[in-house]
Order: C-alpha cells, then structure tokens, then sequence
C-alpha cells in the first residue's frame, strides 16, 4: 500500500502539538483542507514554487477562527508533481514553509497542526492519493497520538479495512473544491464542504462555524 508522506518528517515522526489559542482545550474537532483552491490560488500547472504561493482572501483569518474555535487544522494534498519528475519533496517543504510564514503573517493562530501529502501519480493507485482516504486516516491517528503524548517509537497507522475501531468524526469536517476531496471525504465517513476555489476557506467558514468571531 502506497501511504501518505508528512511535510519534513518520517510518517511517524514525533508531532508537537502546539496550544490551541484563547484557552481552547482540544475535544477531538479536525479540519481536514485541501490546499489549492482552498487556502491558496491553484493552477492547471501546478505550485511550482514558494515565489508562487498566493493566499486566497481571509483564508489566514479563517484558519485563525477554526483554531479559536478549537479546531486542529490537517492539511491534505496530492502532489503528483513529485512523481511526474517536475520537482521533489525538498522543493515541496519550501513551497509549504513559505505557505505557513504568509498564514502566520496575516494571523498569528493560523497554525497549520500537520500537512500530509501524496506524492502519487493518478496511476499508481495509491490509498494516499484523494479520492481515497488515507491521508484522512493517517491524519486522525497522528493528531490523536500526539494529544494523548503516546510513544511514536512504536505507533503503527492503521488504513482502509485494517483500522476497525475507529473514532467518532461527527464533529470534523474535510474542505475541498473538487470532487476527488468529497469522495474521500464520504470513504473516510467526514462531512464534505466544497468551496469555490476562487474563494476558499473564507466562503463556506461562517456556516462552519455558524457566524463565531
């Protein structure tokens, strides 16, 4: 099974957890995003590099209110670039730093908790790659082995009808603009909420969070 790739870690790799702000405890609330379309402008030709990250409006501010409202934020993207051979995963951190510094600029909440990736061309199959859910799957675990402070020397991911006992998602929800983000979104048993990608997050945000500052 091809799985999901982390943003400059292993998959395993112990995560820190930063404080959700204003005092929120977490109660197990993740918004799994998309990236293009979704937090940034996307292209036909892909993000090619971090000169080309281009925050769509209020998408820093909507992150930033999805976190005071006690949301951890799992960013989930394929990237086939990577294995098409146009770029590698050391060009993809940078690309991903550059996004991190511009969300922060615009709100200091705007903490992305984790990014996965699939570096996986469309025919290869891979699990990790949206429609599927793996990057859904591997997001949950990894954020709930991290809040809990489990040991990730021996933590062992769980994917499609291996993970049986699963937790509850009715209070997450996954943010897309194409139809490949809802269908992993229906395999991972999430709410879906597609948003037009020239808007983003920032559009469909209030009825997340029913108008909350």
């Amino acid at each position: 099974m091809l799985l999901p790739h982390r943003d400059s870690a292993a998959l395993t790799d112990p995560l820190e957890m930063l404080e959700l702000p204003v005092g929120q405890q977490w109660d197990g609330k993740i918004a799994y995003l998309d990236r293009d379309g979704v937090i940034n402008v996307g292209s036909e030709n892909y993000v090619n590099s971090p000169a080309e990250v281009e925050l769509l409006p209020k998408a820093a501010e909507s992150i930033g209110r999805l976190r005071r409202a006690g949301y951890r934020i799992v960013i989930v993207t394929n990237q086939s670039p990577i294995s098409r051979g146009h770029w590698d995963a050391d060009n993809l951190d940078d690309i991903h730093s550059e996004l991190r510094s511009r969300l922060l600029t615009e709100d200091s909440d705007a903490h992305l908790d984790l990014i996965l990736f699939s570096p996986y061309a469309p025919w290869e199959g891979a699990w990790a790659r949206k429609p599927n859910s793996g990057m859904l799957e591997a997001g949950r675990q990894l954020i709930e082995a991290a809040s809990s402070n489990a040991d990730f020397s021996s933590l062992r991911l769980q994917f499609d009808a291996d993970w049986v006992e699963r937790p509850d998602e009715s209070t997450s929800f996954m943010v897309g603009d194409r139809g490949v983000d809802m269908a992993a979104a229906e395999s991972f048993g999430v709410r879906g909420i597609r948003c037009d990608p020239d808007i983003g997050i920032a559009g469909v945000v209030d009825s997340i969070l029913g108008g909350a500052a």
